[in-house]
């Protein structure tokens, strides 16, 4: 049967079960991101991520289409120009399945899930992610960006959306069975089940894996716009610093220099999450360094970022930038940044933390509190009490240091993505499933910067039980960073600090 034919056969019996059942329409106008709201005149029946949206697949015996995409995402940004804009995709769309939009930054737990799947289905990484699910959430096929029409190679969504339809319908055991083994997959490569020991040569030979990946990165271009690959060069720098490694320090200085000229010729600011990464990479630069050009671009750059305030707030993001700001100000005696840093701070705290609940991830606060809301948040104030002695920041950041032990922590070791989810949603996996991130992405790994943030709370209090906490998170997902490279850099780094901590004084 051609495809034509078919999409008309599919088309006539899906038109008739809407019918039947009742219509559904796109639903993102009342969306609380602008990233979502701007879909709401596209042909698509966006339905946000939710229990309805799950029970209408199932209603309408349909797949799920996924679709996760966010603002600083250049790709996202042209394929909503170019391909959600067609009304033969729409209309594609809303005849064979029930779409689901998500803002990575508003779910980041669920754009993290799905970006796991699509590295385990298809060998791909990148955004914007399409993922096509069971009535259940669990992943069957995807991949990453999709043109509209390929009809040499077959791969557009014009070509693409009825065939998977029409595997749906007439395969579906395998299609179950397949699915139900990646999200096994994914929930045991999320942390589960990957423990390992620190030891040093390990570390060693993975922070080595890092050099190389990320020489190659600079040589390709390929470090601009990304936190991982800025975080990466931080890494290099401690290993300079630490061990006088001058090929370390070498890679990371070229990387650190493209990063900036990037920047400065780019006719848009970097997204502001890389520019924090940036500038925590500029000040360890210039401590190790003392070079007047990092200082310079650091000075304005945390200036930039203490004066901005983002709407939508998301906790996680803006805690990462506000942690960069303060130790950047603290290390070129920037009075001005700091004060802008901890006002920043104090409205966070005011707006999202409640003492013994934790942090919520955005206003308003529908979505599930996260992990790395919890440790960036807690990070950032341990970082300002260190420097201010205001306890008060350093009570905010105790409280959210039980509320990790108590809501997120696997008895296993490691902390999961999210608290535990309520019975009611039980019944659904793709609501419900908790994994242990751990690399580098978007923002450091949640497991790796709650180690990190222990660390600093060990040295902030005296007291060597956070820092035997910091040890067993990071061995409870040790195994889960080998050849991860790049991606493993947060971890790389705080395990470094976790061995010299271990280390007999001479």
């Amino acid at each position: 049967m051609h495809t034509r034919s078919l999409l008309s056969v599919l088309f006539a019996a899906s038109s008739a079960c809407i019918a039947e059942r009742g219509p559904f329409t796109n639903r993102m106008a009342q969306s609380a991101t602008s990233y979502l709201a701007r879909a709401a005149r596209q042909p698509v029946n966006w339905q946000p991520w939710g229990r309805e949206a799950f029970a209408l697949a199932a209603k309408l015996d349909r797949p799920v289409m996924l679709y996760v995409g966010g603002d600083s995402c250049r790709w996202c940004a042209e394929t909503d120009r170019a391909i959600y804009t067609d009304p033969e995709i729409g209309s594609l769309i809303n005849a064979l399945f029930v779409p689901i939009r998500v803002d990575r930054d508003e779910r980041p737990d669920v754009a993290q899930r799905y970006q796991a799947a699509v590295e385990r289905l298809a060998g791909l990484r990148g955004w914007p992610l399409t993922v096509f699910l069971t009535a259940d959430g669990a992943p069957f096929f995807g991949g990453t960006y999709f043109p509209a029409d390929d009809p040499v190679t077959g791969r557009g969504l014009k070509q693409i959306l009825p065939e998977v339809a029409q595997s749906y319908r007439e395969q579906r055991p395998f299609i179950v069975q397949h699915a139900a083994l990646v999200r096994q997959l994914i929930l045991a490569s999320g942390g589960s089940g990957v423990r390992g020991v620190l030891q040093r040569a390990p570390i060693e030979a993975e922070i080595a894996r890092v050099r190389t990946e990320l020489e190659a990165a600079v040589g390709t271009g390929a470090v601009v716009g990304s936190v991982m690959h800025a975080e990466a060069a931080s890494l290099l720098l401690g290993e300079y610093a630490r061990e006088s490694d001058t090929a370390s320090l070498a890679v990371a200085r070229r990387a650190l220099d493209l990063l900036i000229d990037s920047s400065a010729a780019a006719r848009e600011d970097p997204p502001r999450l890389v520019q924090a990464a940036l500038l925590r990479g500029l000040t360890t630069a210039w401590l190790v360094t003392r070079e007047r050009r990092y200082r310079d671009v650091a000075v304005g750059l945390a200036r930039a970022l203490a004066s901005e305030r983002p709407d939508p707030l998301f906790a996680d993001q803006e805690a990462y930038v506000i942690e960069a700001v303060l130790r950047a100000a603290a290390t070129f005696d920037d009075a001005a940044a700091q004060r802008r840093a901890r006002s920043g701070l104090d409205a966070l705290l005011q707006r999202m933390y409640a003492r013994g609940r934790g942090v919520r991830h955005s206003v308003p606060g529908a979505g599930p509190r996260l992990l790395q809301d919890q440790v960036h948040v807690a990070g950032a104030c341990v970082s300002a009490y260190q420097e201010t002695g205001d306890a008060r920041y350093l009570d905010v950041a105790r409280d959210l240091a039980a509320i990790m032990e108590e809501s997120y922590a696997d008895p296993l070791g490691g902390y999961y993505d999210t608290a535990l989810p309520r019975p009611a949603d039980a019944a659904m996996p793709a609501l419900v499933d908790r994994t242990k991130h751990v690399l580098d992405d978007m923002l450091p790994g949640a497991n790796a910067w709650a180690a990190h943030v222990l660390l600093r709370l060990a040295e902030a209090t005296g007291d060597a039980a956070y820092r035997r906490r910091a040890a067993a998170a990071l061995e409870s997902v040790a195994g889960a960073v080998t050849g991860a490279r790049v991606r493993a850099a947060t971890f790389l780094g705080v395990a470094r600090e976790v061995l010299a901590s271990r280390a007999p004084a001479p």
